[in-house]
């Protein structure tokens, strides 16, 4: 017969060793997807918002990006992103992105 004890031990080292492999994927996930983003940003973005071509506010303009997401919403910005604006083609030159791949740009773009 086995002891509550050692089934109890037994099951928290299934559980702990599940949690670290969770933990584990999840923080290559967030890697992947954080290079899959500045690649983007690369692709995509870069052309305007490292130079402030045609009044782009530059990646790591942190005051002005914390600004324009307070003034106008993060949803209006991807919304705008999505339409395209005056100086800047509809999707911003990313025709694959989500809603939540504009928003992980924005982001980038403002740290």
């Amino acid at each position: 017969m086995v002891s509550i004890n050692a089934l109890f031990s037994q099951t928290y080292r299934v559980l702990v060793g599940s949690g670290a492999v969770l933990l584990l994927s999840s923080a290559i996930m967030t890697s992947a997807n954080a290079a899959d983003i500045a690649a983007t940003y690369d692709n995509s973005c870069a052309a305007c918002h490292d130079s402030g071509a045609l009044n782009a506010i530059k990646k790591g303009d942190s005051a002005k990006w914390q600004q324009l997401i307070k003034q106008k919403s993060m949803p209006t910005l991807i919304n705008s992103v999505k339409s395209g604006m005056t100086q800047m083609p509809a999707g911003g030159l990313c025709n694959s992105c989500s809603d939540d791949d504009y928003r992980k740009l924005i982001e980038y773009m403002s740290k």
